[in-house]
């Protein structure tokens, strides 16, 4: 699933591209789209924002109307210049933005809408998340308060990835943070000390927020997939199982990870 740096760095290189200008063709080829007519809704309106939130993308028009994405496990943002060729079919397109020569292309967009901003207000999805960890406005007071709202005894990993606490972290980052910070992801939340949170918040957020500029989360990998291979600190195998009621896939070392 891309997390909250893919989708900044999506934002960051659709920005350019979108804001402040009216596009010169928009496109929905997808068949659920049919009788939406958001060309016809869009048409002649300015881009006047583009943002993220966590894993949220937002494309907000003159008029008070918004494009609002997520990407789930399955979707993509693709930027286009004339000329270069799609990173996936075109039959997988779900939205197509076009302006200064360049296509803004959602792939396989299993959830995308266009709201008023009256509904984007009063929507309980977005209303509920909490702070990104990526923006410079990241509040670790909100995120401490949350996670001591959640439930004690669930397991610090899987509440890292509950975007209602914090916005942005999905498996790759839970199970980095907690290996940069030496905290055990099963640990449950009442037994991890603030300073302990705070601390694979604050390990974290610089690496999202270089990937988020640069798009390489690869180069940050030390535990992410890495089941079985030797720990990079200590030397232990890194161990893999899944966890929470989602069951997402948790890497941790059992050496330094305590």
């Amino acid at each position: 699933m891309p997390e909250g740096d893919t989708i900044h760095y999506a934002a960051n290189r659709i920005r350019p591209v979108l804001l402040g200008r009216i596009p010169d063709e928009i496109r929905t080829p997808h068949p659920r789209f049919g009788r939406d007519r958001w060309p016809e809704r869009l048409a002649d309106r300015a881009v006047e924002a583009v943002e993220a939130h966590g894993k949220h993308l937002f494309l907000r028009f003159a008029g008070d109307l918004t494009i609002h994405s997520h990407l789930r496990m399955t979707g993509a943002w693709g930027v286009y210049p004339e000329g270069r060729r799609w990173g996936f079919s075109p039959r997988s397109a779900w939205l197509v933005l076009r302006a200064q020569d360049t296509d803004v292309v959602q792939f396989h967009g299993p959830l995308l809408e266009l709201l008023s901003e009256t509904r984007r207000r009063f929507d309980l999805r977005l209303g509920m998340l909490g702070p990104d960890i990526i923006k410079e406005d990241f509040r670790e007071d909100v995120f401490l308060r949350r996670l001591r709202e959640d439930d004690p005894t669930r397991g610090i990993g899987d509440a890292l990835l509950d975007q209602r606490t914090i916005a942005g972290i999905g498996n790759l980052w839970k199970a980095e943070a907690c290996w940069l910070a030496q905290v055990d992801p099963w640990r449950p939340t009442a037994s991890v000390s603030d300073d302990e949170a705070l601390r694979m918040v604050r390990e974290a957020q610089p690496l999202m927020r270089q990937s988020a500029l640069d798009g390489n989360q690869k180069r940050h990998r030390h535990v992410y997939r890495a089941a079985g291979r030797p720990c990079p600190r200590c030397g232990t195998p890194i161990q893999s199982r899944g966890q929470g009621d989602d069951n997402r896939t948790t890497y941790w070392c059992p050496g330094c990870q305590t």
